[in-house]
């Protein structure tokens, strides 16, 4: 066999197994496997099941249920054989990660759920660093499972799930481990993993009855092909090609829906005759006279006093923060604090390489050939830590900082359309490497090591002095990505995460489209939409360092949900790119509900005739965020006076002409002709230009929302990006500040 993938290593390897829960012939399917690896000559008695491997690659779609029954007949091997096949993973993941309040147990709840998908599952099938701690798990409550597993077998494992062929004697086994091992190691985070045997031709052609001649094919499909059911199994995205719908369909496609609804079930509390039920989530007794740990969740078992802020942990906790201080580098595996090694626990994080997101990035920036990124970087600084608190990052700037969540667009409509596992798993490759990449070279691009200063609280004053990295990568699985990052360049990066994931997939065929112009409110004229499939919705929320993390991330998740609902609806207008909604929220009070409520019953207004003001234009295309930007930047150098900033924006609620007779006010009155000229350019210009071009008026503050023949004026919804601009003018560094930063920088690096 000529090249072959590991996904016909992997089928060859289950059917050659067999159904039996012990090989016959262990070293000759492992010397069969590395064979086929090194594309060598195979044992003879392999050779007949390789081949029939290698054509089911390659046969064509049938269009008869009698062409299918003839597949059967010939390949009798891919037919009454059986293969396993496996999904799983953690669930409720916020509510695991973000019960804790402090950010160090926080960091340590998403360390060690990174380290179980990305690490510890894929050991379960020798991929990776041969791990002797896995090993010797594997061996006490699994036995037979690790001899049947081989690296061939993974499909994906990133994004938080995992996906794998298994030999079918063992989908029980496999399921079963990658529950018990999320639950053996943070002993509260909800997981779930289902699995099923399907032959091997259901892996080419979908969901097979056994008698095949009772089979839902081609020629059923045609004559009801507009009933509902057969139109919601079969979703027909282009009315044109029908048969496009069902050949997408009936493919490995089927297979892993199945499994998706499977895995819901079970999720839900479904009981499994063939496994233990998981209905009932992992619970701890607590008592009101015992004391409680940080969470408030659990009895706690000790009160650390060697730790800054003296906390009360139970035994979950505790391993949290121990697994978020080996992430950060601030102890070591091989000699870990007294703190813990007191608690003796049978638990002990060793034998597992445990490494943070940040160590990641620093490895990035080292791998790339040209160095540009690195050297950009490190301009200032060589060997920065990494912060260990929100009140190091919030000494970046001001005390302010911004948590960043991003999450893909239309990724699950691409899965629809995938038909082979290789393409699953070249699919689960190009996201994870876009999404990772993506965020490295936005941090590096905007940010650089900040030196600690004027910390006056006892937990952080001996850090004065130190150099930091000025970020934290809370996570990043398959498309998701959260961040904390500092609050003045947060949209920059939000801006430049989302334009790289589209660029680096863009240059990929698969995921590519043709680009054309397309409407955007910022310059419309010099804006072209996305080449790419796919691309990020991201949630920003600006907001001070002792903001609670757990109403941050509320927050930052309505924000991500409002990103993703215009993406969605600029979709139907052809606009595939990225989308961004933020927030600026100097008060834990400002908000009482949510942003939405927020929004429509505090900035909506309704003037004279009915016309409907929103006082805010959020959220914004990629394009209309690097706009707003650009004015936020042009406001900044022309010295707009502060206090008119404010007055422009109290009369915005008033009416309409209000707010566009006091603009035009306050800016004739400008000193500077220049300055004058400048906000013309940058804001009336490319923001407020009236819809029709016949129309030589100007609607500054004011930009219409919606455009129609049938519209009246009376009816128009308008908006403004103004005060979007006065929420974000203190975040906003005046251009020559920049530069002098800049020649500041350099002369450091030369001296």
């Amino acid at each position: 066999m000529e090249n072959p993938s590991s996904i016909m290593i992997a089928i060859a390897w289950c059917l050659a197994w067999g159904d039996e829960r012990s090989s016959p012939n262990l070293a000759m399917l492992e010397q069969t496997r590395q064979a086929l690896k090194d594309n060598k000559e195979l044992p003879e008695e392999f050779k007949k099941l390789v081949k029939q491997v290698q054509e089911l690659q390659n046969l064509p779609f049938p269009n008869t249920v009698e062409e299918l029954k003839q597949f059967t007949e010939k390949y009798p091997h891919l037919w009454d054989s059986q293969i396993g096949l496996v999904y799983g993973g953690a669930t409720k993941i916020k509510q695991y990660v973000f019960e804790a309040t402090k950010l160090p147990d926080i960091r340590g709840a998403s360390a060690l759920l990174d380290r179980i998908n990305l690490i510890d599952l894929p050991a379960f099938f020798g991929k990776g660093k041969k791990s002797i701690t896995i090993s010797q798990w594997l061996d006490n409550n699994f036995p037979e499972l690790e001899n049947a597993l081989i690296p061939e077998l993974i499909i994906y494992s990133t994004g938080g799930n995992i996906l794998a062929f298994c030999p079918a004697a063992f989908v029980d086994d496999l399921a079963n481990a990658i529950e018990k091992r999320y639950t053996e190691e943070t002993l509260t985070a909800n997981s779930c993993a289902v699995g099923d045997k399907f032959k091997p031709l259901e892996i080419r052609f979908g969901l097979l009855p056994n008698q095949i001649d009772k089979t839902f094919w081609l020629e059923k499909y045609n004559s009801n092909i507009k009933h509902p059911l057969i139109q919601a199994y079969f979703p027909q995205p282009d009315v044109n090609e029908p048969l496009q719908a069902f050949h997408e369909r009936k493919s490995f496609n089927e297979l892993v829906s199945k499994l998706a609804s499977l895995f819901n079930q079970r999720r839900s509390g479904n009981y499994f005759v063939n496994r233990p039920s998981r209905r009932y989530p992992p619970m701890f007794e607590t008592h009101p006279y015992l004391m409680r740990d940080g969470s408030d969740r659990r009895s706690a078992i000790v009160q650390v006093n060697e730790l800054p802020d003296i906390p009360k942990l139970s035994e979950t906790v505790a391993r949290k923060r121990i697994i978020g201080q080996i992430a950060k580098r601030e102890v070591f595996q091989e000699n870990l604090p007294a703190w813990f090694r007191n608690l003796h626990l049978n638990w002990q994080p060793v034998g597992i390489s445990i490494k943070s997101w940040v160590a990641e990035f620093e490895d990035y920036l080292k791998s790339q050939d040209d160095n540009q990124l690195a050297t950009q970087y490190y301009a200032i600084h060589h060997n920065p830590e990494e912060a260990r608190s929100l009140r190091e990052l919030g000494n970046v700037y001001n005390g302010f900082v911004a948590y960043i969540y991003a999450d893909g667009n239309n990724i699950g409509g691409y899965i629809q359309k995938i038909k082979n596992p290789e393409a699953y798993q070249k699919f689960s490759k190009d996201i994870f490497k876009a999404t990772e990449e993506s965020v490295y070279e936005a941090l590096a691009q905007h940010l650089r090591p900040h030196k600690l200063k004027n910390l006056t609280d006892p937990d952080n004053e001996n850090r004065n002095g130190c150099w930091i990295h000025p970020f934290e990568i809370l996570t990043i699985g398959g498309d998701d990505v959260m961040l904390i990052v500092p609050a003045d360049k947060a949209l920059a990066i939000a801006k430049t995460i989302g334009e790289e994931f589209e660029r680096k997939l863009a240059e990929l065929e698969d995921y590519q489209i043709p680009q054309r112009c397309l409407y955007h409110r910022y310059h419309p004229q010099s804006a072209l939409s996305s080449q790419c499939k796919l691309s990020m919705s991201t949630g920003v929320l600006i907001t001070a360092e002792n903001t609670p993390i757990y109403y941050a991330e509320k927050l930052t998740n309505q924000l991500l949900k409002s990103a993703k609902k215009l993406s969605k609806d600029l979709k139907k207008d052809g606009y595939y790119g990225g989308t961004v909604d933020f927030l600026v929220m100097k008060s834990v009070t400002m908000i009482s509900s949510n942003i939405s409520e927020f929004r429509s019953n505090g900035l909506t207004k309704f003037g004279t005739k009915q016309q409907k003001l929103k006082l805010y234009a959020a959220p914004y295309t990629l394009h209309e965020l690097g706009g707003l930007l650009e004015t936020a930047k042009a406001l900044k150098d022309a010295e707009f006076p502060r206090s008119q900033l404010y007055q422009i924006r109290s009369l915005l609620e008033r009416s309409k002409q209000t707010a566009i007779l006091n603009y035009r006010y306050f800016r004739v009155r400008l000193s500077d002709k220049k300055a004058q000229d400048l906000l013309k350019t940058q804001f009336e210009d490319a923001w407020c230009k009236p819809k029709n071009p016949a129309n030589n008026g100007n609607l500054a503050p004011w930009m219409s929302l919606k455009e129609g023949k049938e519209e009246t004026e009376e009816k128009v919804t308008y908006e403004t990006i103004w005060r979007d601009l006065v929420d974000l003018y203190p975040f906003i560094a005046k251009a020559q500040d920049n530069s002098s930063l800049t020649k500041s920088k350099q002369q450091t690096l030369q001296s």
